[in-house]
């Protein structure tokens, strides 16, 4: 049986999207992820979905959701991406632990796309690099 795993962010427009992306496909076996944001974007970044296509995951059909929606699921833990989420996250009132692995917001970015790419591949990584192992260690 797959646990399941709340990306939590505040827009839920790139950092939680990519890390749901990188779950469902890498840990698609053991996780289910889904994201959410304290006050979601209501669109996923479209740099989001090119840095996610480099690696041939498709996030395309991802929405920016807000977090309400899980209140109700059972979630084995909950794994916020940017500071203002964690300061929000006592608010989560469901089941799960909660834990914070923070990144840089890439829609932050400024500079040439290319630039912009950069950063948005730069957090993707370090979201790969740091997420992923997190979940692969976790125990209930």
């Amino acid at each position: 049986m797959t646990k399941q795993v709340l990306i939590l962010c505040t827009g839920n427009s790139c950092r939680s999207q990519m890390a749901a992306g990188l779950v469902n496909h890498y840990l698609g076996d053991e996780w289910e992820a889904v994201s959410a944001g304290t006050k979601p974007a209501g669109y996923v970044h479209p740099l989001a979905v090119a840095a996610m296509a480099e690696l041939g995951i498709d996030i395309s059909g991802y929405q920016s959701e807000v977090v309400d929606l899980y209140r109700e699921w059972s979630f084995a833990v909950v794994i916020t991406v940017c500071a203002e989420a964690a300061e929000d996250c006592p608010l989560w009132l469901g089941e799960g632990d909660v834990v914070h692995i923070g990144f840089d917001d890439p829609a932050e970015a400024r500079g040439s796309e290319a630039e912009q790419m950069a950063v948005f591949g730069r957090v993707r990584d370090e979201i790969r690099g740091q997420v992923l192992p997190f979940l692969r260690e976790w125990d209930e």
